[in-house]
């Protein structure tokens, strides 16, 4: 590296309003490569573009009105982030360059670094890479008296002096409490939301399976009353046609009736008739006797 520019770790500007990083740094290789590494203590949606925005803006930084494009070199951001940006991605180092579908590169300058700290776990020490990692991920919670074996390096025991020192500047430090403080209250109003959300949406789905319910009840109250109606016309008919057929049975049982009596008076008055012929042919023959 040719030069090395590190902002304040903890911010003095106005940090309840800045963009939830801790750490800034920016430096420039012996080649005139540059190089970006921010620490990032919450993930939330728009992230990946601001991540992606932040390499453009520093690519794109090199230039001025009217120079070259030659004069680009390649430029890397390197993000150490404290909560996951991609839960449903295997390993905790991504590497994002240039690429077409199948890999070709555009153009070899630099690329993005996400290194998901929640899911590093190294217990033992093989790289530079991961000593690193291992020192932002637990370098807290370190007693500078009694570093463990993988911090005993010239470059460890200078990272842990500088963290120190700016732990024992007051107004960084109380800035850096506040900052905590506020990332924590920033993160139970989160949660609260989310739960309130969930709370809501539980309560709207319980509330839309109520009037579901309800219109299947109502609907099935008006099937069975349609149901009871039709049943109710089908009985009306029938008591109609069982009226219609008593009457009709009244009506020729009334038919056979006065058959009968017709039949009876006929049947008297042909006896009443040949009542009176036998007596008229009795008495014409009392009247022959007589002469």
């Amino acid at each position: 590296m040719s030069s090395v520019e590190i902002l304040n770790p903890y911010n003095e500007r106005e940090f309840l309003d800045d963009k939830l990083s801790i750490v800034d740094v920016k430096a420039r290789d012996g080649q005139g490569g540059l190089h970006q590494i921010e620490i990032q203590l919450l993930s939330y949606r728009d992230l990946p573009a601001r991540i992606s925005y932040g390499w453009a803006d520093l690519y794109s930084s090199q230039l001025s009105s009217g120079e070259s494009y030659s004069k680009l070199k390649p430029t890397y951001t390197i993000w150490l982030l404290a909560e996951d940006l991609l839960p449903d991605r295997d390993g905790y180092l991504h590497d994002f360059r240039l690429r077409d579908a199948q890999g070709c590169s555009l153009i070899e300058h630099g690329g993005i670094w996400l290194l998901e700290l929640n899911k590093f776990h190294a217990e033992r020490v093989n790289t530079e890479q991961e000593r690193w990692l291992k020192f932002f991920k637990e370098g807290a919670r370190l007693d500078s008296d009694a570093l463990p074996v993988w911090m005993q390096t010239p470059e460890m025991r200078q990272a842990m002096s500088t963290l120190e020192r700016f732990s024992e500047k007051d107004r960084a430090y109380h800035a850096y409490q506040a900052r905590q403080n506020y990332l924590r209250q920033q993160m139970s109003i989160q949660q609260e939301l989310d739960e309130r959300r969930a709370e809501i949406e539980a309560e709207r789905q319980a509330a839309e399976r109520e009037r579901q319910a309800a219109e299947r009840e109502r609907q099935a109250t008006v099937q069975a009353q349609q149901t009871a109606e039709r049943e109710r016309q089908a009985a009306e008919r029938e008591r109609q046609a069982a009226e219609r057929e008593r009457q009709a049975a009244e009506q020729a049982r009334m038919e056979l009736e006065q058959e009968r009596a017709d039949k009876e008076q006929e049947r008297a008055a042909k006896e009443v008739a040949l009542a009176e012929l036998e007596r008229l042919k009795a008495q014409l023959r009392r009247s022959a006797d007589e002469r």
